[in-house]
């Protein structure tokens, strides 16, 4: 089966900005009060879900990993937006916030590509609870690096983790998908 990864990428990406869309015409920019941390911890969550889930075998609540992947990237666009502009509560208009959540999402999967010439496609090659773990080691970094106030001596920034952390679930939802079509 031939298979264009960024075809994939765009697909999964227009998934998360039809949800994001949704959810900011029920809620409006809420969650533009979050500082970063908040957002980060919400990614831990939802990651933390995944990961019980994938050793429990069972869930009780009935949210799908697939929802939860797209939770952990449409928070970690948002974070990427409070990093560049701040967290506020004052109003930005939707139209505005959807392009800078596009461009976000936009420059992940450029950033992926660039990545995925460099590595000839391995992430296809991992199992999908990886991805799970490599996103709660993102999140551990992240968090420390916002524990020390933004400094690192020879690590990137939080940006680069949150960049990751929607690659690597984007990845997912494509394995999972390819999964549930193989069937």
């Amino acid at each position: 089966m031939a298979r264009n990864t960024e075809q994939q990428f765009n697909k999964a990406i227009a998934e998360c900005v039809d949800i994001f869309t949704k959810k900011m015409s029920d809620y409006g920019t809420a969650w533009r009060i979050l500082r970063p941390s908040s957002l980060t911890d919400q990614i831990y969550i939802k990651a933390q879900r995944i990961r019980s889930i994938e050793e429990k075998g069972s869930q009780k609540i009935e949210d799908s990993i697939r929802g939860e992947y797209i939770g952990i990237i449409n928070y970690c666009a948002m974070a990427l937006i409070q990093c560049s502009i701040g967290y506020d509560s004052k109003p930005i208009p939707n139209e505005e916030i959807q392009r800078m959540f596009e461009q976000q999402l936009t420059d992940s999967r450029d950033l992926m590509l660039n990545k995925n010439h460099d590595y000839g496609e391995a992430w296809r090659q991992m199992r999908i609870s990886s991805y799970t773990d490599l996103i709660l080691m993102k999140i551990h970094r992240t968090k420390q690096i916002e524990d020390n106030e933004g400094n690192t001596i020879i690590s990137e920034g939080v940006e680069a983790n949150y960049m990751d952390m929607i690659n690597y679930s984007i990845f997912a939802l494509i394995r999972l998908e390819e999964e549930a079509t193989a069937d």
